[in-house]
């Protein structure tokens, strides 16, 4: 008689993964266990073949039995850029070493890691509950999305987006917060294509597990978009002004 799942298996197997997460955040301040070659390896095909990390992926479920990461050097790689390219703004337009302190934090936390950790918890909470497919049978071993693989894809996800809003945005920050209809619209398209290929990131990121179905629907926001650039551009407003007033008003 073949073997059936039962929900003691489940927990059982529930409570084996749980301690990955602690040992994940105590890798963090041991820089020797961390694939550094690897992660700048993930970053750059992120920004030009996406599948080829995806593929990936795949081998690494094969090798760990798990898809999330369990090296945390793409978060603290991805954390420090993100705090450089913060100094480079609060260099070129703060006016006091207290607010770009301020600055610094609040851009690290809420832009990648609060937000990262909200938008992981609804990917992860939508797949789980409505786009994983049924068993076939009770002699299948249930899969779920892991929570930490949620946030790895935003973190794949959020490196380009990084890319163009925060260093080629930087180069053309001084055309982007000018007046006129032309800082207008490449601000738009600047932020159009960011956003877009974030959630193309997010598609890939869900379509690559077998378990899961109806994936496009993480495709359906870069129709929003794309339809809500035009508006925008029509209205006058500039995405890059806004963000910069915000931070840094008394520069602008």
């Amino acid at each position: 008689m073949l073997p059936t799942v039962s929900k003691g298996r489940s927990q059982s197997s529930s409570s084996r993964a749980n301690p990955m997460f602690p040992q994940y955040l105590r890798r963090i301040v041991k820089w020797q266990q961390m694939d550094i070659e690897y992660t700048f390896w993930q970053m750059l095909h992120l920004c030009t073949s996406p599948k080829v990390v995806y593929q990936h992926t795949k081998y690494h479920k094969q090798t760990k039995n798990q898809w999330a990461r369990d090296d945390p050097a793409f978060v603290v790689i991805c954390s420090f850029l993100l705090t450089v390219a913060t100094l480079a703004y609060c260099a070129a337009y703060d006016h006091s070493a207290a607010h770009a302190v301020y600055v610094v934090i609040s851009v690290l936390l809420f832009h990648f890691l609060v937000t990262g950790v909200v938008l992981a918890t609804c990917c992860w909470f939508l797949t789980n509950s409505y786009l994983r497919e049924e068993a076939p049978n009770s002699h299948v071993v249930e899969q779920r999305v892991e929570w930490l693989y949620a946030f790895d894809v935003h973190c794949n996800s959020f490196f380009p987006m990084f890319v163009l809003l925060y260093v080629i945005h930087y180069f053309l920050s001084p055309l982007l917060v000018a007046h006129g209809f032309i800082p207008i619209l490449l601000s738009n398209l600047l932020y159009m294509v960011a956003g877009s290929y974030y959630h193309y990131l997010n598609f890939l990121g869900y379509d690559v597990l077998p378990f899961l179905e109806r994936t496009t629907f993480f495709l359906y926001p870069i129709g929003a978009v794309i339809v809500l650039s035009p508006i925008l551009i029509l209205s006058g407003f500039n995405p890059s002004r806004y963000l910069m007033n915000m931070y840094f008003s008394q520069r602008l």
